[in-house]
């Protein structure tokens, strides 16, 4: 059996870099695979006040929800404009492209905007699903009532992020491993929360995923990117810090990863939710961090973390990446290269110099 039914991560995962040129530009992939993205995440790299712009298929691309913030969608014109077969393009706005500014975009492939109604659940779903990289986009209308709602995935998802895009609502994320009882804020440096009202108390199935009273998880619009754990090429687990910027923590992943995202979920130190990718920096161990819950740049830390051919090692005692001793923190990472793919061809450790 072969180690991945993924051997190019490439064409569902992708990080495009760019300068912003304060007009209109097309950004295209550079993967081994074109990837027309239906889920846009772009975020300013060079200084404070370019907010975190999300934007999907499903929803439309101009409407824009921030990771960063608890505030509605918005129809942004200006902003992305198109989703294409081989990237995306942009408007002249400035968190997206103010000229002369750096940015970083990560994109997921789903199903090329085809969404279907789902009556697994007792609220009936749009559902765009790709079951391959174990990845769907959910909308459905929230009733502040005990519900289930059809996610389409036919596994269980790991990893599910929950924003009431029509009140101003604070995102929500659900971990498979912190439990059913509550959740996280994307949006805030906070612990683990918990809150019944918000997942009953109840793990997804392989068919659906639980919502309470709580408008958060369901009132008003509601959407949720949902992810599955898949051999090879998506990871959604936790690790606990060793305080020991020497020998840190080793997260195996079983492939090298092309993005993380990590967030200490053990207490409330003020931890940020700490992005990192694979094309910033391009050596190990100076990856510098994007922080999903904050409009602020690019961080300056040096030496969080190496990428290597089957995960990530800490490098650093800072308690809100990674090196809080003791300390639990959550993780998605998605892949660059799987460990073995069917090929046989197998990953390597990133290196360099700078």
């Amino acid at each position: 059996m072969a180690f991945t039914t993924i051997n190019d991560p490439s064409a569902y995962f992708q990080t495009a870099l760019y300068t912003g040129n304060g007009s209109t530009q097309s950004i295209t992939n550079d993967g081994n695979s074109n990837l027309q993205p239906d889920f846009l995440w772009v975020k300013g790299r060079t200084g404070a006040g370019e907010d975190h712009k999300l934007t999907d298929s499903t929803r439309g691309v101009t409407y824009t929800i921030e990771s960063n913030e608890d505030t509605t969608q918005y129809n942004d014109t200006n902003g992305s404009t198109a989703f294409n077969s081989d990237g995306f393009s942009l408007g002249d706005n400035g968190n997206y492209n103010d000229n002369g500014n750096t940015y970083a975009a990560w994109q997921w492939k789903c199903n090329g905007g085809t969404t279907a109604s789902n009556s697994d659940g007792s609220i009936t779903s749009t559902v765009q699903t790709n079951t391959t990289p174990g990845f769907s986009i959910v909308k459905w209308t929230g009733t502040t009532s005990n519900a289930t709602v059809g996610h389409g995935l036919g596994v269980a998802p790991d990893c599910i992020f929950f924003k009431n895009y029509t009140d101003t609502s604070n995102w929500t994320t659900y971990h498979s491993i912190l439990g059913n009882s509550g959740g996280m804020y994307l949006n805030l440096t906070d612990a683990f929360n918990t809150a019944s009202s918000w997942y009953q108390d109840t793990s997804p199935t392989s068919s659906v995923f639980s919502v309470g009273t709580n408008s958060k998880t369901n009132g008003g619009t509601m959407v949720a990117y949902c992810f599955a754990n898949i051999k090879g090429f998506s990871r959604c687990s936790i690790f606990k810090g060793t305080g020991d910027a020497t020998d840190g923590a080793f997260i195996y992943c079983g492939f090298k990863p092309a993005y993380i995202m990590m967030k200490k979920s053990s207490d409330n130190s003020g931890a940020n939710w700490g992005i990192f990718d694979i094309k910033r920096e391009g050596y190990n161990s100076n990856n510098q961090d994007l922080r999903a819950n904050t409009n602020s740049g690019e961080g300056t830390d040096a030496d969080i973390l190496d990428i290597t051919s089957t995960g990530f090692k800490i490098r650093s005692t800072s308690g809100g990446f990674g090196g809080g001793d003791g300390s639990d923190y959550i993780y998605l990472a998605f892949a660059q290269q799987p460990l073995v793919a069917s090929n046989t061809v197998c990953a390597t450790t990133r290196v360099g110099t700078k």
